[in-house]
C-alpha cells in the first residue's frame, strides 16, 4: 500500500482529530466515558492529541507507515476498551457500543496498515484478516447504531435533499447492513467497501463541513468531522486490502 489513497485520507483525518483535541483539550471523541485518570486531563489530551498528530504522519510515509500504525492502533484500542465499563453499566444503551465499534475501525485499520507496511509473513497475514472481520463487525455497528436512533440520524439529513430525511436514513441504514453482510461472505466485497467509503465521505462533505461552516467554533463538530473521513479513510484501506489479497489470474 505505498501508494495507498485510504492511507493518505486516514493519515490526514487522524492528524486533524490530534489537532482538534489539543486545541480544545477535549477526547470525546475517543472516549465517552468519565474514566479517572492518574495523569492531569489537559495532559492526557496533549499526549493523546500528539500520537494522533505523530502516527498520522507517520502514515503519510511508506518508511514510517508501520511505526505510526503501531502507535495509532494502540490508542485506539485503549480507549476502545476504556469504553468496556460504560458499556458493562449500560447496556441497554447502544451509544456505548456504538462508541466502541467506531474506535475499532480505526484499530481495523491499523492492524491491516502494519500487515501491508511491512515483509509478508504469516503473521501479518493474520493481522490483516483480523482487521478486516473487525471492519467488517463495525460495519454491522453503524448500521444498528443508525437504526436504533433513526429519528436522529435523519435529523442530520439536509432538507433540501429528495425525497426526504427519513428516507436517507433508512437507505443508508440498510446499505451499512448490506455493506456488512458483503464483507462477510466476500461476495462483492471490494465494491461494498468502496461504495461505504464513498458514502461515508459524503457524510462528511455534505452533512458536517457544512455544520462546521456554520458553527466552527465547536470541538464537536469538528471531531465529527474528522472521525467521518477517518472511517471513509478506513472503508478505502479494507477496499485495498481485497484488491492485493486477490488471487492472480492465471496465464
Amino acid at each position: 500500500m505505498n501508494h495507498s489513497v485510504g492511507r493518505y485520507v486516514f493519515g490526514l483525518a487522524t492528524i486533524a482529530s490530534g489537532i482538534c483535541i489539543c486545541v480544545w483539550h477535549q477526547i470525546s471523541n475517543l472516549t465517552q466515558t468519565e474514566t479517572i485518570f492518574v495523569v492531569n486531563h489537559a495532559v492526557l489530551a496533549y499526549a493523546a492529541g500528539a500520537i494522533e498528530i505523530l502516527g498520522g504522519a507517520a502514515l503519510l510515509w511508506p518508511g514510517t507507515a508501520r511505526g505510526g500504525a503501531i502507535a495509532l492502533g494502540a490508542l485506539y484500542l485503549l480507549f476502545a476498551l476504556l469504553g468496556v465499563p460504560g458499556i458493562a453499566a449500560h447496556p441497554s444503551v447502544y451509544n456505548g457500543y456504538g462508541n466502541f465499534f467506531e474506535l475499532l475501525s480505526f484499530v481495523a485499520a491499523a492492524l491491516i496498515l502494519y500487515a501491508a507496511s511491512g515483509p509478508a509473513s504469516p503473521r501479518a497475514t493474520s493481522f490483516a484478516r483480523i482487521g478486516y472481520y473487525a471492519f467488517g463487525l463495525c460495519v454491522l455497528s453503524f448500521g444498528l447504531e443508525q437504526l436504533f436512533y433513526l429519528a436522529e440520524t435523519a435529523t442530520l439529513v439536509p432538507k433540501w435533499i429528495p425525497p426526504g430525511q427519513m428516507f436517507w436514513a433508512i437507505a443508508t441504514t440498510a446499505a451499512f447492513v448490506l455493506a456488512a453482510i458483503a464483507l462477510f461472505t466476500r461476495l462483492l466485497a471490494r465494491l461494498a467497501a468502496q461504495l461505504t467509503a464513498l458514502m461515508v465521505a459524503g457524510f462528511g462533505a455534505i452533512v458536517w463541513v457544512p455544520i462546521i461552516l456554520a458553527d466552527s467554533h465547536t470541538y464537536f463538530n469538528w471531531s465529527e468531522t474528522t472521525e467521518t473521513f477517518a472511517i471513509a479513510g478506513t472503508a478505502l484501506i479494507v477496499a485495498e486490502y481485497l484488491r492485493q489479497a486477490r488471487p492472480s489470474p492465471r496465464r
